[in-house]
């Protein structure tokens, strides 16, 4: 259980990632991703990657500069802009459904507009699953300008969707849902230096 926990990436690095060893079997037609982080970088860094052997941008959360988020799905990607924060922690949850292509953004706990992207897509499997690092190919070719320094913490994946009041139980760790993975029984392997403290 790693709840009173974060995972601290002290430095840009071309090498440190955590590793999330959740074994996925069923492709998916519908997913959400939340995470909190804190960092004070400006450049542009990857806070989730899902690579499979045929497409390394299958899904990517991804920072492009402060105020903008990146969501890939099956290389296609969207925008959205979110308020600057200096010196605060930030949770995002995304979820996609491929039977609209309908993605939803929440920060901090709020809804932003939703947006459409990949209808009929189908992510798929076998995954890997990194923190920090964005796969260029299926777990690794990593970029240290696109590394992320800070920490992150609070991880969750499900295989449906996600209600406004969902995401904020998963804010405060206590999901409604039970997540693939989530922060209270993360399967992870950390690669590099990443470090879990308190």
């Amino acid at each position: 259980d790693l709840v009173s926990s974060v995972f601290v990436f002290p430095q840009e690095s071309q090498t440190a990632h955590v590793q999330v060893t959740a074994k996925l079997e069923q492709p998916l037609n519908n997913f959400t991703v939340c995470l909190r982080s804190f960092t004070d970088l400006t450049r542009p860094y990857s806070l989730f990657s899902y690579a499979t052997k045929t497409q390394s941008n299958e899904i990517l959360l991804f920072k492009t500069r402060p105020g903008q988020y990146e969501f890939c799905v099956g290389d296609k990607f969207l925008l959205f802009t979110v308020p600057i924060s200096l010196g605060e922690s930030e949770h995002v949850c995304v979820s996609w459904e491929s039977s609209t292509g309908i993605v939803g953004f929440w920060f901090n706990g709020k809804p932003w507009p939703r947006k459409g992207l990949q209808k009929g897509y189908t992510v798929g499997v076998p995954a890997s699953i990194l923190l920090g690092q964005d796969q260029d190919s299926f777990g690794g070719d990593f970029d240290a300008q696109q590394s992320f320094a800070g920490e992150i913490s609070s991880v969750y994946m499900w295989d449906t969707g996600i209600s406004t009041s969902d995401v904020v139980m998963a804010m405060y760790d206590s999901p409604n849902q039970t997540p693939i993975f989530g922060w209270r029984n993360f399967p992870y392997k950390i690669v590099g230096e990443v470090y879990l403290k308190p």
